[in-house]
């Protein structure tokens, strides 16, 4: 009798135990509520030549064409939606005009932005490539940047940078004057409002700014006033990466669409990962691998207004363009 009571009670701590474990992966692990996005293209491979790239790293969209930042070759290149070669702007160097490590990008108002990571600046183009102001320099004041690897812009024209080296996100006047940051300068901290390596920035349509806290393995979100509205990515978004959904192992981009939809670039499990604007998970897309609707690091993402996704595939030196699953 004693030895069948063990026995029960055993059986009933592993049933216990099993249930807890499934409510933790029911919390941490959430189910797709859409499902994937429809490959439908890709273009690109290495080298030096118009549509060729060399480590792109960057992308931004307009209703027709597609702004790619070849990083090592030091330039912009233009394409039409389908991958056809328009255009082409930037020689690798550090004068206007010239571009050195380009990252992630953004357009406002019929105007490029570009995060030069080792210029240490915001270099602002017309479309057609023509340089029009150069924003910041290198250091670790008010203004001033270490490796900048996104910019976004709001409404009124400030513009938000992604400080990589300097462990925050910074805003600014359209000028340059500095308004605010995020973060403490030079300090990587897991925190809410505290960053580690952040890579991009991006607005939503109401005003809401979303960072990609890079090495923690997050997004952030914040609002106009500046202040914090949340975060996610894995377990208490505390650094703590995986491949599960939800979960990020380095998130390297981000970007909203016109419906407030929050897609990331999550590096190292080469994929994206679409999220409300509120941080619930939604879908996923993509996988390791060279072939049609794989990345080798996926490692930028851009939205279109029709809602076409177009996504920067880092090793592969190419771009994917993706839409919604039909229902």
């Amino acid at each position: 009798m004693q030895f069948r009571s063990a026995a029960k009670w055993a059986k009933n701590i592993v049933i216990a135990s099993a249930a807890l474990l499934a409510a933790g992966w029911l919390a941490f692990v959430p189910s797709a509520k859409e499902p994937p996005y429809t490959f439908v293209t890709a273009w690109g491979e290495k080298g030096g030549a118009p549509g060729q790239f060399n480590d792109p790293t960057g992308i931004a969209v307009t209703a027709d064409e597609v702004f790619v930042a070849d990083s090592r070759n030091g330039r912009i290149q233009v394409f039409d939606r389908d991958g056809h070669f328009k255009r082409q702007f930037g020689t690798p160097g550090k004068k206007p005009g010239q571009l050195d490590r380009p990252m992630n990008l953004t357009i406002h108002q019929g105007e490029l932005y570009v995060a030069e990571y080792f210029n240490d600046r915001i270099q602002v183009f017309s479309l057609d490539g023509q340089s029009r102001r150069l924003i910041g320099k290198s250091g670790s004041g008010p203004g001033e940047f270490n490796a900048p690897g996104g910019v976004a812009v709001a409404r009124d024209g400030d513009i938000v940078v992604a400080d990589f080296y300097n462990q925050r996100i910074q805003q600014l006047t359209a000028n340059g004057g500095f308004v605010r940051q995020w973060g403490t300068t030079g300090k990587i901290g897991i925190r809410g409002g505290e960053f580690n390596y952040p890579t991009d920035v991006a607005f939503g349509p109401n005003g809401t700014l979303y960072t990609a806290d890079g090495y923690n393995d997050r997004i952030q979100s914040f609002g106009p006033d500046g202040s914090s509205l949340g975060k996610w990515g894995g377990p208490f978004a505390m650094n703590i990466f995986g491949p599960f959904n939800g979960w990020f192992a380095t998130v390297t981009g981000v970007t909203v669409d016109q419906q407030g939809n929050v897609f990331a670039a999550d590096f190292y499990n080469h994929r994206i990962q679409k999220f409300s604007a509120e941080g619930r998970f939604l879908t996923s897309f993509g996988g390791k691998g060279s072939g049609p609707g794989q990345f080798e690091h996926a490692i930028a993402v851009a939205a279109a207004s029709d809602g076409t996704i177009f996504a920067v595939d880092f090793a592969n030196n190419r771009i994917e363009k993706w839409t919604p699953a039909k229902p």
